[in-house]
């Protein structure tokens, strides 16, 4: 027992530094889904879509978190230098084979909060060399699926839509039903 006083004694300041971030990722997380799911709702974004967008956001408080844990217990950074970088270099040859994926979820994060379409409007993408006129079907994290008015379906990356022109022709031409229905 005394052995646990006194490590609970020399750590103490680390141990009350890692309550206090844990609380403040706990506050921190609460309050982003939060405003999150209000953005999603008064915005009528698609329910998968705020909860995808609220766990990538999670995602990044929680490498803070530990990133801030790491500063807190002092952790020597000759050792953990090492150890990073051996994680980082396994790390930029994966993110380096999957960039399109990473610059796809990316740009599906944009999308959430800055996208002016929603699912059932009719859309316009102005590529010279594909251009394409369809209605939003559904809006992930990778693509938005589109429903071209032949029937087929088109699969359009994240990241060109925020790379093209996109005009709206009309708003709200199909409910997401309909969509589910036809498809």
């Amino acid at each position: 027992m005394n052995s646990l006083k006194e490590v609970l004694h020399s750590y103490n300041s680390e141990l009350v530094g890692t309550a206090i971030c844990i609380a403040l990722f706990l506050l921190l997380r609460f309050l982003a889904v939060k405003t999150i799911r209000r953005i999603g709702r008064l915005s009528d974004i698609n329910q998968v879509r705020t909860v995808l967008v609220g766990r990538y956001i999670t995602f990044g408080l929680f490498f803070l978190m530990i990133v801030a844990f790491i500063f807190i217990w002092g952790v020597d950074f000759r050792e953990l230098g090492l150890i990073v970088s051996s994680i980082f270099a396994v790390l930029g040859v994966a993110l380096f084979a999957s960039w399109s994926i990473l610059s796809n979820v990316t740009a599906g994060i944009i999308l959430f909060f800055y996208f002016p379409f929603k699912i059932g409007d009719r859309i316009r993408i102005l590529d010279k060399d594909f251009p394409e006129e369809a209605i939003i079907i559904d809006i992930q994290a990778f693509n938005i699926n589109l429903k071209k008015d032949n029937g087929e379906l088109l699969t359009y990356p994240n990241s060109l839509l925020l790379q093209k022109g996109v005009v709206l022709i009309q708003k709200q031409v199909a409910t997401s039903e309909d969509l589910e229905q036809s498809l």
